[in-house]
């Protein structure tokens, strides 16, 4: 409590590059500057940039950044990915779409490796409709704020996603799930009633890459 009365009466907070550090100055509405703690400025035993993922996890075969694009009368995809990734996944994207344009971009969960992308996909497909949680819309809006805070998208483009919801594509029907601290407070998870496939957010998965084996325990 004290901390968060600490937060609270700041003019500025500055923290470390983990989650569970930068979320808390969000969920009370302040922009916290967030940089990384580094061994060789004698910050922290660890180096949160080199070799790890959210500063914490030993990923030495790599990370998979997974978006999917749910081709039918209207077209949906599911998340964005990191942003060092931006322009490969957005060119990916693009040869699944074969010319067509999406009608729906559905962020599930605001950590980075979900949403980086958000900016540069509006850009490309600027009049997409953008669905989430309330509560993930403010993550947006924070985020970045020159797309959902500044100028804003219309109104037409926003569906806040209801607990329990339903989003038609055609053949295909999104029923959202809300799985708040899953483990950020916006989660949702998306099942998908025709293919019968549960897109999960962060939950059910663990950390790899897809080109490599390893083993689930």
């Amino acid at each position: 409590q004290q901390m968060v009365k600490n937060v609270e009466d700041a003019h500025i907070v500055i923290t470390h590059g983990g989650p569970a550090s930068f979320i808390m100055p969000l969920q009370i509405g302040k922009t916290p500057i967030v940089v990384p703690r580094q061994h060789q400025f004698n910050e922290h035993v660890n180096d949160h940039q080199v070799d790890l993922f959210e500063g914490q996890y030993k990923v030495p075969n790599g990370m998979s950044y997974n978006s999917y694009v749910i081709l039918d009368e209207k077209i949906a995809v599911m998340d964005t990915v990191d942003g060092f990734f931006t322009e490969e996944w957005l060119n990916n994207v693009e040869q699944v779409l074969s010319g067509k344009t999406p009608d729906y971009l559905v962020i599930q969960h605001m950590e980075p490796d979900h949403s980086a992308s958000i900016p540069a996909f509006l850009k490309k497909y600027p009049k997409t409709t953008v669905v989430s949680t309330a509560k993930g819309f403010q993550f947006m809006e924070q985020f970045f704020p020159e797309f959902f805070a500044v100028q804003g998208l219309p109104a037409e483009q926003h569906i806040v996603a209801a607990n329990d919801g339903v989003l038609e594509l055609g053949q295909h029907s999104l029923h959202f799930v809300y799985a708040p601290m899953v483990h950020w407070p916006e989660v949702m998870m998306t099942y998908e009633a025709t293919e019968k496939i549960l897109f999960a957010a962060d939950g059910f998965g663990k950390f790899g890459a897809l080109d490599v084996e390893e083993e689930w325990a």
